[in-house]
């Protein structure tokens, strides 16, 4: 994996001269009114708590088979070893069971911070990782605001980890496996327009069931992966600190017409991570 001296001094002397003009570097985040992106709407009032998801995941992209589950309260996160897992929350509702994976996001933090378009968000809405154009410098890691990357730091070849959306199976068109093999339906697969319509009409038919909020419709400028849920959002793990604009759209004055950014990317990406994760900690020490 990664370049060779040569083609990452090349990498460099492309940033250099794009970031000097004014153009855009990595992926491309300019909107294409003409894509509709395809998304996932997660249900978690529809969630048995099965966790067929992780199963089928880990058994498409030849992964380990999931742990066994632990008790409620008790938080896992995505690893290089499992792209998705089901948490179950102690809520002012009762127990609520959520599911976690790359938020595939309009304007994803990875694919800006990539300096060789290794992560892209695809036409079809997937972020996906290349692994013929990555050279390791692990900035989508940094960048991400759900800290979702992760690096196999004990592999003698290491790959960037993280949910792809079964972008294989979309592009012939299938259904990523997880939505397809939810025994509860929790997990919808559609174009993100369509998904936002049925969240909408489920929470105007059932009021007393969900909060009046999608997440992902505004959250870090949209996101492909969206949610429904009973209780707010800080009480299912997530970020308070997520801002509505996308991230890239924080340094894009600057980063087109300043030189120098190559240097001065990453300490400000790192900066946003380390914010944000702070406040999450924050936040779950108050629960």
């Amino acid at each position: 994996m990664g370049l060779d001296r040569r083609d990452f001094l090349k990498t460099l002397g492309v940033v250099g001269a794009t970031l000097a003009v004014g153009k855009n570097f990595g992926a491309t985040t300019k909107k294409d009114t003409k894509t509709e992106f395809y998304g996932m709407l997660y249900d978690p009032t529809m969630c048995l708590g099965c966790r067929a998801c992780e199963r089928l995941c880990a058994k498409a992209h030849g992964l380990p088979e999931p742990a066994k589950a632990p008790e409620a309260g008790v938080i896992r996160n995505t690893s290089e070893i499992q792209r998705t897992v089901v948490n179950c929350y102690k809520t002012s509702k009762d127990e609520v069971y959520i599911k976690k994976q790359c938020m595939h996001c309009n304007e994803p933090a990875c694919a800006a911070a990539c300096l060789t378009q290794a992560m892209c968000k695809t036409k079809e809405g997937a972020v996906i990782w290349r692994s013929e154009k990555c050279m390791g410098c692990r900035y989508c890691m940094v960048s991400c605001p759900y800290d979702v990357p992760k690096f196999e730091y004990h592999s003698a070849n290491p790959k960037i980890v993280k949910c792809d959306m079964c972008h294989d199976r979309v592009i012939k068109g299938e259904m990523p496996t997880c939505a397809e093999g939810c025994p509860g339906e929790a997990l919808l697969f559609g174009t993100r327009r369509e998904l936002i319509t049925e969240a909408r009409k489920r929470i105007a038919e059932n009021p007393k069931v969900y909060t009046d909020i999608i997440y992902g419709e505004h959250d870090a400028g949209g996101t492909g992966f969206i949610y429904l849920s009973p209780v707010p959002m800080n009480e299912l793990g997530f970020n308070p600190a997520i801002q509505k604009e996308s991230y890239p759209a924080l340094s894009k004055g600057f980063l087109y017409s300043v030189p120098s950014v190559f240097v001065l990317l990453p300490p400000l990406l790192l900066g946003i991570h380390e914010a944000t994760k702070k406040d999450h900690k924050e936040g779950d020490e108050n629960e």
